[in-house]
């Protein structure tokens, strides 16, 4: 499968709002973590990750996610997820990376 990447600013909230759709792997990480430098060169804030449309996520893609972590942190902003299917949360729970990124119910 592929993964389609939506990526808004919420100026409200002043924070990234991106929607991945479809999986996070070896495949696809690569186009995932080019994408967010990307956007965090423009605007290094906090991420909210919607993980309501991704449907699969492997160790590679948790890999790209904690370079964002450390990329984020560096101006002390956060990533939060929300909206994950429970095979996904277990994922983190099971690395305990729950500990690390805030994840929404």
């Amino acid at each position: 499968m592929s993964l389609n990447i939506k990526v808004d600013f919420d100026k409200e909230n002043n924070r990234w709002i991106v929607i991945p759709e479809g999986e996070i792997d070896i495949y696809t990480s690569p186009e995932l973590r080019k994408k967010l430098i990307k956007i965090l060169s423009e605007n290094n804030t906090d991420i909210l990750i919607d993980g309501e449309k991704l449907e699969y996520l492997d160790s590679t893609g948790l890999g790209t996610l904690i370079s964002i972590l450390k990329k984020v942190r560096e101006n002390n902003n956060q990533v939060y997820i929300e909206n994950i299917k429970p095979n996904i949360r277990k994922l983190f729970h099971i690395t305990e990376l729950d500990k690390v990124f805030v994840i929404k119910e």
